[in-house]
C-alpha cells in the first residue's frame, strides 16, 4: 500500500520511447542493429559506475563512447548521426492515452531520465506529447545519474510534493528501487520483463501497460 500520490515522474527511455527507431540508425552507421540493447545496456553500466566512484558525464558522452567500444573505427559524424536519431524516437502506443488521462484528472506530470532534458523535449515535441508533461527534468541538474536518490528527490522538489508522494514510472526494476530508496513510491510497467528481481523491494504499482497503471494511481488517489 502507499498514501496519496500528488505527483508522477517518468522514466524516458524504453519506458516512454522504443529504441527500435535507433535500429536504422545503427545500420546508417554500418552497426549490427541488433546490438542496440547491448549498447544502452552498457551505456547505462558506464554511468552507474561513474556515480558509484563519485564522478559524472553526460549521457550523450558516454553515448559515443559506447558506440566506439561496438566499433573503434566509428567516426564523428556516424556516431553524431546515431545519437541525433534519439531525438526521433516514437512512443509506445500507450503512452499518449496514459498522459492524456493523467492530463484530465490534473495529475502533474515531469519526466526524469539520465539523458539530456533538451532531447526529451525535443522528442516529447515530435511525438506532440509536450502538452501533457508539465517538467522536463534531467540528472545533469544534480550530476548523479539515477538510481542515486539525489535525482528522484530533485524531482519531487521540482514538482514541489513531498517524496513519498511522488510516483515514479519506469521499466526498468532497478529504476524502480532506486525511487524506492528515495522515499518515492514506483510503479513497474513490465513491458519485455516478466519477472520482477528478488532482489529490489516490489513496487507499490504494477501493470502490463501505462493506461492500466495511471488508471490505478489514480483511483488510488481518488480515495
Amino acid at each position: 500500500m502507499t498514501g496519496r500520490i500528488d505527483a508522477i515522474a517518468f522514466d524516458v527511455n524504453e519506458t516512454l520511447f522504443s529504441l527500435d527507431r535507433l535500429q536504422p540508425a545503427f545500420a546508417d552507421a554500418g552497426l549490427d542493429p541488433g546490438l542496440v540493447p547491448l549498447w544502452f545496456a552498457r551505456l547505462l553500466r558506464d554511468g552507474f559506475a561513474l556515480t558509484a566512484i563519485g564522478d559524472y558525464r553526460p549521457f550523450a558522452d558516454l553515448a559515443t563512447d559506447t558506440l566506439r567500444d561496438i566499433d573503434p573505427s566509428l567516426d564523428d559524424a556516424a556516431a553524431s548521426a546515431v545519437t541525433a536519431a534519439m531525438r526521433r524516437l516514437q512512443p509506445h502506443p500507450d503512452v499518449e492515452p496514459a498522459l492524456r488521462a493523467l492530463h484530465q484528472a490534473g495529475m502533474p506530470v515531469a519526466t526524469l531520465t539520465n539523458g539530456n532534458a533538451d532531447t526529451v523535449r525535443a522528442m516529447l515535441d515530435n511525438a506532440g506529447l509536450t502538452r501533457y508533461v508539465r517538467h522536463n527534468l534531467s540528472v545533469d541538474a544534480v550530476r548523479r545519474w539515477k538510481p542515486a536518490p539525489e535525482p528522484y528527490r530533485y524531482a519531487a522538489e521540482q514538482l514541489g510534493v513531498q517524496p513519498h508522494a511522488l510516483v515514479l514510472v519506469a521499466t526498468h526494476p532497478w529504476d524502480c528501487a532506486g525511487a524506492h530508496a528515495a522515499g518515492l513510491a514506483a510503479a513497474w510497467v513490465h513491458r519485455s520483463a516478466r519477472h520482477w528481481p528478488t532482489c529490489f523491494p516490489g513496487p507499490a504499482f504494477a501493470g502490463a501497460d501505462l493506461v492500466s497503471l495511471a488508471s490505478t494511481i489514480l483511483a488510488g488517489r481518488a480515495r
